[in-house]
């Protein structure tokens, strides 16, 4: 499978804070990986870097094999980002706000109109495309968040707690969704949540404080770290 994402030596400086520090991975087509660790590990740092929204401090990253720092705009067309709080305009209505996503990624006439139904109807949100985003609860705020991030079918997708706020049936409606997607493109799913990585990622980058401390399937990581099962896991390699 080709590659994707490469990220090389990546660190972030924030002065006392050293957020992210010397990461290196690969992602390739056909991998959904789950981005693992307690707050404040360094995952959300991580994501704003590799689409483009942080510079870092040192260190490399690559998209479809072109260098960020120089092709930028080409990341930003091939990455689909919901990042944590996705930020939405609240006096828009859900379908003007993804009419207006939609504009900015080159959709105009029919076929935005076309492209706005068919990430509504993927992330289940054709029944409040009428609504004001202020109206919203959190997790339809969040599957409107999840819809913009789709809208262009892009091969990569990054995604800061994609079911966060969602009651039962949605989470696992979305998961079931990002599992599906995930077939044939990029998926990185920033969580803290065991289940979401156990149940929907075929692979798990373990970060804590900065630093990726496994990296691999779970049945790799397991027999990497001589542990039962992913909570032992967790709990071993993210010790304060």
């Amino acid at each position: 499978m080709k590659t994707t994402i490469k990220v090389s030596h990546l660190t972030k400086d924030f002065q006392i804070l050293k957020a992210v520090n010397e990461v290196s991975f690969e992602a390739k087509k056909g991998e959904i990986i789950a981005l693992l660790g307690p707050n404040g590990a360094g995952k959300s740092t991580l994501m704003n870097m590799i689409v483009g929204y942080l510079s870092p401090t040192q260190g490399n990253i690559q998209i479809l094999e072109k260098d960020i720092s120089q092709y930028g705009i080409f990341a930003k067309e091939n990455i689909g980002f919901l990042s944590e709080g996705a930020p939405l305009y609240a006096d828009l209505s859900v379908k003007s706000f993804l009419s207006y996503i939609a504009e900015l990624k080159g959709f105009y006439g029919k076929n935005k109109k076309t492209e706005v139904a068919r990430v509504a109807k993927l992330a289940n949100i054709t029944d409040i495309l009428e609504q004001k985003i202020e109206t919203l609860s959190k997790g339809y705020s969040r599957r409107v968040g999840f819809a913009q991030s789709i809208i262009g079918n892009p091969p990569i997708l990054l995604l800061d707690e994609p079911t966060d706020g969602l009651d039962p049936n949605q989470k696992e409606y979305m998961r079931q969704l990002i599992a599906k997607m995930g077939k044939d493109k990029t998926i990185i799913i920033s969580t803290h949540l065991l289940e979401e990585a156990e149940t929907i990622c075929n692979r798990i980058i373990l970060i804590n404080k900065g630093e990726i401390k496994a990296d691999g399937n779970l049945e790799a990581i397991l027999k990497q770290t001589k542990t039962k099962n992913l909570a032992e896991t967790f709990k071993k390699l993210t010790k304060l």
